[in-house]
């Protein structure tokens, strides 16, 4: 990093944690009290304040590692600093935590764009900075800062176990992996996901062999057609069919293996992956997750995928290829028809944005969802044509990651989006200037909006007394 870079950066992340405490500062002066999954998260984490390490709300469906690190700081500070009483842990203390899990990811987030797009020396120190600034104000992570959910400290030791796997620190990813585990049991997935960024490392230079051998490089540019793809299909069986190859592949990843190995254990033990409220949290194959994670993307991406030139390369292929559309446009068809669930929560809940998309848009017609299949079917093209840059490999490796995550949750939720979409979108080439600025001001507008509703359009349920609020 050069030294205009670093104070650059130093300014650009103090400033936004000032804005952020002020922010902070704002929210807790309107809710004191828990809110909506705070009610359950908050006593959990006094307990734990309190040494009582045994008690345990049946409620509550994570390991409690954001319970654990909460204590880990809170304790010490007090101590430090000398406080004693109810301010120890108290809601707003313990929601700073996730203030300082969100500084972290802002650092994080910067260093993964620096060694992700390490290669490309086009791109300025200004150009970083301005990514790392909005990717840290993603709007539905950032709004998670400021209350005492899981997501921001998910997001710090899932990225942190990224950035340790892209610099070869191995043993140290699969312990931030654990670390990030404990936070969410879904994010084995990325754990997963960067074993699989070792496997992609070791077959993607197999493969530039192999090409090399059969002096035959228009196959690795035409990425994409069917005979290329049998042909890396048929390389990809031969060379983990090889036992060499898969001593050499586990030696490399031996540390995740074992992670992965001990949730095995713990799923097995534990009878299913959720800790506390089954019933609500049932595991399905809900494939039109995939279609709502592809639309939440184009709609927060939308500087990049959603531009004229995309919209043309897309009808361009599909008058090249309507019998491989008609194919996908059937089987997304078929998919809806047989796998759309409907989460009682997502009907019940007015106060979170998805019941607003789900009734505003789903709910107005039965052929609404069938209707939406090219909105979809762009989204999927236009997703994909932005990670070209990438391995086949690495793209098959995070679309079968990406479906592990998003397809068995039976309940529409825009927070299990957060780290698909951040690992998607830090590894796009950077996008111009004014793209970059355009989005930026997209979130600051989305960011301002929902804290508006949040403070201000408040209501009531009927049999209720307590004041409710919008949010995500």
């Amino acid at each position: 990093m050069e030294r205009g870079e670093a104070y650059g950066f130093s300014a650009v992340m103090s400033g936004t944690f000032l804005l952020s405490c002020l922010l902070f500062a704002a929210i807790n002066r309107r809710q004191r009290g828990p809110y909506m999954d705070e009610a359950f998260h908050v006593p959990q984490a006094q307990a734990y304040c309190h040494g009582r390490f045994l008690q345990w709300d049946p409620m509550i469906t994570t390991l409690p590692g954001l319970y654990l690190a909460s204590v880990g700081v809170v304790k010490p500070a007090a101590w430090l600093f000398g406080w004693t009483g109810s301010v120890v842990c108290s809601a707003a203390m313990l929601r700073f935590i996730n203030l300082l899990f969100s500084a972290g990811n802002f650092y994080l987030l910067y260093l993964l764009l620096l060694k992700i797009h390490q290669k490309n020396k086009a791109v300025s120190g200004f150009q970083r900075i301005l990514s790392t600034l909005t990717l840290a104000m993603f709007p539905t992570l950032y709004f998670f800062t400021f209350l005492y959910y899981t997501d921001p400290g998910s997001v710090f030791f899932t990225l942190f176990a990224y950035l340790m796997c892209l610099y070869g620190n191995h043993k140290t990813s699969a312990l931030l992996g654990f670390c990030g585990f404990m936070f969410r049991q879904t994010n084995i997935v990325w754990t997963v996901f960067c074993a699989g960024n070792v496997v992609a490392e070791k077959l993607n230079e197999a493969w530039k062999t192999e090409l090399q051998k059969k002096k035959d490089e228009k196959i690795s540019s035409r990425k994409g057609s069917l005979s290329d793809l049998m042909r890396i299909l048929r390389f990809l069986i031969k060379y983990l069919i090889s036992l060499k190859n898969l001593v050499t592949l586990t030696a490399l990843t031996w540390p995740y293996i074992i992670l992965v190995t001990v949730f095995f254990v713990f799923v097995f033990v534990n009878d299913g992956i959720v800790v506390g409220d089954r019933s609500s949290h049932e595991a399905c194959l809900h494939f039109p997750q995939l279609f709502y994670f592809l639309s939440f993307t184009v709609f927060f991406s939308f500087p990049h995928l959603l531009t004229p030139t995309k919209i043309r390369k897309f009808l361009l292929s599909l008058r090249k290829h309507p019998v491989q559309y008609s194919l996908i446009a059937v089987i997304s068809l078929f998919l809806i028809w047989k796998f759309t669930y409907v989460h009682k929560y997502l009907l019940a809940d007015n106060r979170h944005y998805t019941f607003y998309v789900w009734r505003k848009i789903f709910q107005r017609h039965e052929l609404v969802k069938y209707i939406l299949v090219p909105v979809y079917m762009f989204a999927g093209w236009s997703f994909a044509d932005t990670l070209k840059s990438k391995s086949i490999f690495w793209i098959l490796m995070y679309f079968v990651c990406l479906l592990a995550v998003t397809v068995p949750q039976k309940l529409l939720e825009f927070r299990y989006f957060i780290l698909p979409f951040l690992i998607y979108r830090l590894n796009i080439p950077f996008p111009s200037l004014y793209r970059q600025l355009l989005e930026l001001a997209f979130y600051i507008v989305v960011n301002a909006v929902t804290f508006y509703l949040f403070l201000n359009k408040t209501f009531q349920w009927p049999n209720s007394d307590e004041i409710q609020r919008f949010m995500w």
